[in-house]
């Protein structure tokens, strides 16, 4: 069955034995967040931050909420993503919190957490947005030492802060040459929400406190600009794609297949029909679908990924290796192709080659769990077993799991030269997983 690139970042479960708790997992696709990074580049720009280091990630989770989590990431969840109506309202979305970012608000919350570069670091960065959900309070507040209760207010924003936001947003839109009715269409999604009992909300809710007041100062903010900017159609094509791309992975391929037609340009629907095809195991009509789509994109990277990524899951590795390679020819620096082309080279038995590959894309992002799962694989077929256990204890880390983690980060301290990079990787995790477990 079709499926996202995924890296699932558990809570830290192990801490509190029988705690309920759903993981928070990260929807990873190349396309997706390319898409992202193309509605969101205007945006950070306008903000003051650089879209090289502000990434926007996509969260498997059909509920309303975006959040941030540290002053590197935007997290949306695929639910936001889905329900948003147009480009302008998702990059409203982005530009909300990008003022939580700009404006420092997750630093003054957050001044005592562990930065978050680190596989231990994002695992329980992750840990404590969960929290705000309901998700593992008891677990994330044990893992960074802090009452429940200060957990429960750790990603709530005041109101000072949301109307600070509201104001930078609305600005950062116009800056950025982005319609902020899309800000006020935004809050249409959420009301009468206020009304609903505290369970009953969707999270965004909870993390982002919606008062008939708040709405009203909106309109008002949005109202002083006067004229409205019209819409770009580079946006519109892309939140289209993001958007039709991950309904095609995550919805009934029927469902897919019944609205193909409706999508805004033909390589879309091409890129939607291929996708719902692989998830009904028919290759023959998939490959025809994204071979229509690449022919109309014929240097478009991601659609030749897709198609690499349904000739591998379909076991046709070595057609999968070639498709790859163009791939990576058109993006070379793209970790999550390359972790394709790597995972592709992996099964067709190529161990070395897929080591290199796959080191390469862990440089570029170490925070793909299935890229770290691969390299675990590479180094322990090369026999080089303590670089296996480092990347097996990060794979960890990312999810939340301390305690495994910190089994493989003592094998890897053990066997690897003392003060060497992947030796002090392995003791980042060793160190977060002790102080984990003395608190």
């Amino acid at each position: 069955m079709f499926h996202l690139r995924m890296t699932v970042l558990a809570l830290v479960l192990a801490l509190v034995a029988g705690t309920p708790a759903r993981a928070i997992s990260l929807l990873r696709d190349a396309d997706i967040e390319y898409g992202l990074a193309q509605l969101a580049d205007p945006i950070l720009r306008a903000s003051g931050l650089s879209p090289s280091q502000v990434r926007v990630l996509v969260v498997d989770d059909s509920s309303l909420n975006a959040f941030i989590a540290d002053t590197q990431h935007i997290f949306i969840n695929s639910g936001m993503i889905l329900k948003l109506g147009n480009a302008r309202m998702l990059q409203a979305v982005i530009a909300h919190e990008a003022a939580h970012i700009a404006n420092g608000h997750i630093s003054q919350r957050a001044g005592n957490m562990r930065n978050a570069r680190t596989a231990a670091g994002l695992g329980m960065a992750l840990a404590a947005a969960a929290a705000v959900s309901g998700q593992g309070e008891a677990a994330t507040g044990i893992a960074f030492g802090t009452q429940s209760s200060v957990m429960r207010n750790f990603l709530a924003h005041t109101r000072a802060e949301e109307a600070s936001a509201d104001q930078s947003s609305v600005r950062t839109m116009v800056r950025a040459g982005v319609d902020p009715r899309g800000a006020v269409e935004v809050f249409d999604l959420f009301r009468g929400q206020e009304a609903l009992s505290v369970g009953r909300q969707d999270p965004y809710m909870r993390s982002h406190p919606l008062t008939r007041d708040r709405m009203r100062a909106m309109e008002g903010f949005v109202a002083g600009y006067g004229k409205s900017i019209p819409d770009d159609p580079t946006a519109n094509y892309w939140f289209a794609r993001v958007q039709g791309k991950l309904s095609a992975f995550l919805r009934n391929p029927n469902w897919t297949l019944r609205r193909v037609a409706d999508s805004p340009s033909r390589d879309i629907a091409l890129m939607r029909e291929a996708a719902a095809h692989h998830k009904q195991s028919d290759l023959g009509r998939a490959l025809k679908a994204i071979d229509g789509a690449i022919a109309l994109r014929p240097r478009d990277p991601f659609l030749i990924d897709l198609k690499a990524e349904i000739l591998l899951e379909s076991r046709e590795a070595g057609p999968a290796v070639q498709t790859y390679r163009q791939a990576v020819a058109l993006a070379p620096d793209n970790a999550l192709i390359l972790g394709g082309l790597g995972r592709a080279l992996l099964a067709s038995g190529q161990f070395q080659e897929a080591l290199s590959v796959l080191e390469k894309a862990r440089g570029r992002d170490w925070q793909d769990g299935r890229l770290l799962r691969d390299l675990a694989v590479a180094y322990a077929r090369t026999g080089q077993t303590g670089l296996a256990s480092v990347a097996t204890a990060e794979r960890y880390a990312l999810q939340g799991r301390l305690p495994d983690a910190a089994i493989h980060a003592q094998r890897a301290v053990d066997q690897l030269p003392r003060g060497s990079a992947p030796w002090q990787r392995a003791e980042d995790v060793l160190n977060a997983a002790k102080q984990a477990q003395r608190r």
